[in-house]
């Protein structure tokens, strides 16, 4: 088969190569997937930059979509010339969806519903996914308010889109323009540019003096500075999923106590058996309702592998990136 893959950590244009590999064969309980579409995430980039390699190569991504056409021991041939989307593809193992085949277990290959396109299935893995689990987290959103961290972002637009469905009044931070319009058109009454805006100030006095409900944040670096500012109400949440920078970060504990504020973070990757299944049957309904608008930002071949990953890279894409073995 046709696959890219890198050996090395490094930036794209120097460390991932096309070529072909063996075929894949499924073991007992996998099914073996003709991806028709692989997506570029941000954690693949960070992963090819800076993780340290676990096996001797990486075919990295972990999203994707296309069509089961073998399967293995136990898992029942009815499956074969089955449309699925895919998750988890590269989380803990070399091979991922940036080829033209991929084998993972059963349950990791979802069936796409029958009006979903391919391309539709490949946004699902992690940030339609994360999006389902960080509203799982903060609770209820009819007739509540929301900050979006990030609103302008692949994840923070799905959340908008979302909360906005459910009933929820939805802020959101971007810093440049096109983002700022991507948030505002996934359903954002308002938009921080979070680089010339005071945001907590902002958060204030668009809630008249009360704070958000919840926020659902994609850096918590940056975003544990605003606790304590009022942009949380009493007894508020803060759910994150990300940070940019990973080192130690101070949190208001003062100010979490006497507003018995809550903070949540969780991994999409590691999800519990019970989470998984209730995000993964509500993306599953989202795509079957034809619900979500999905935004394609840059779309390449497998042999310009490494432009989709700088696309990623330069923080500058609205929307999903797409690579097609």
């Amino acid at each position: 088969m046709r696959a890219a893959w890198y050996e090395r950590n490094g930036e794209a244009d120097e460390v991932l190569v096309v070529g072909e590999r063996a075929d894949p064969v499924p073991a007992g309980g996998e099914v073996r997937v003709r991806v028709h579409v692989s997506c570029v995430n941000p954690s693949d980039v960070k992963s090819r930059m800076r993780r340290p390699l676990a096996t001797p190569w990486v075919i990295p991504h972990s999203d994707g979509a296309g069509v089961i056409d073998a399967v293995g021991e136990g898992v029942s041939g009815s499956r074969i010339g089955q449309r699925v989307w895919l998750w988890n593809g590269q989380w803990q193992r070399p091979c991922g969806t940036a080829a033209e085949m991929i084998c993972l277990p059963s349950l990791q290959a979802v069936e796409l519903p029958k009006d979903a396109s391919f391309d539709e299935g490949a946004c699902v893995g992690i940030p339609v996914l994360t999006a389902l689990q960080a509203l799982r987290l903060a609770g209820e959103m009819d007739g509540r308010s929301v900050l979006v961290i990030g609103g302008g972002s692949v994840v923070g637009q799905y959340v908008t889109q979302i909360a906005v469905q459910r009933g929820a009044q939805v802020i959101a931070t971007a810093g440049i323009p096109a983002r700022r319009e991507h948030a505002r058109s996934a359903g954002a009454s308002s938009v921080i540019d979070y680089r010339t805006e005071p945001v907590a100030e902002r958060v204030r006095e668009l809630t008249a003096g009360r704070g958000v409900d919840a926020v659902i944040d994609m850096d918590f670096q940056s975003t544990a500075k605003l606790i304590g500012k009022g942009v949380l109400r009493p007894h508020g949440r803060l759910v994150s999923y990300g940070s940019n920078q990973t080192v130690e970060t101070a949190v208001d504990f003062r100010a979490m106590l006497w507003d018995s504020l809550t903070l949540a973070c969780f991994l999409v990757y590691e999800l519990r058996p019970e989470d998984r299944a209730a995000v993964v049957s509500g993306a599953n309904d989202l795509l079957r309702r034809r619900a979500l608008v999905h935004r394609t930002a840059a779309d390449f071949g497998l042999a310009e592998i490494a432009q989709a990953h700088v696309a990623v890279e330069t923080g500058l894409r609205v929307g999903v990136v797409l690579v097609r073995p």
